[in-house]
């Protein structure tokens, strides 16, 4: 099956392990990469001085609006969409923003949402998550049909 990972930038290094072991078990697929230089978009808005300091008309954010752009295409690619949704900010199967528009595409595209872990019910927006069916793994990848 081919399969696009979407996540949370901080777990790069997380999902550059989830796709070693899903291509061992027969899956082509396709990452999240960071933006410049190995450098997470988060970290160089924070070196410009934090999102308050940056203008709209910026052009850091054409390269934000660049990476989107990319991972949608990533998702037009693939059969299923899997969220490697790992702990942070003490939420449990932490899921972004960008990450929520990821899986709407997929949704909207006809893509199966495979999510590696269950959603914390302190996210805001889990309900709209469960809205576009998503398949809870339980972090069980053997479960993925090829």
């Amino acid at each position: 099956m081919k399969i696009t990972i979407c996540g949370s930038m901080v777990f790069v290094d997380q999902m550059n392990l989830l796709k070693a072991d899903l291509e061992k078990i027969g899956h082509e697929v396709i990452s999240p990469q960071v933006i410049s230089g190995g450098v997470p978009f988060r970290r160089l808005v924070e070196n410009r001085g934090g999102i308050a300091k940056l203008d709209k008309d910026d052009p850091i954010w054409q390269l934000k609006a660049n990476a989107i752009d990319d991972h949608f295409k990533k998702i037009a690619w693939c059969d299923a969409v899997l969220i490697a949704n790992y702990d942070k900010n003490e939420m449990a199967g932490y899921v972004g923003g960008n990450t929520l528009m990821e899986i709407a595409v997929a949704r909207f595209l006809g893509k199966r949402i495979l999510v590696l872990k269950e959603i914390d019910n302190g996210l805001n927006y889990k309900e709209e998550i469960l809205g576009c069916l998503p398949i809870i793994l339980g972090e069980d990848l053997s479960s993925i049909d090829t």
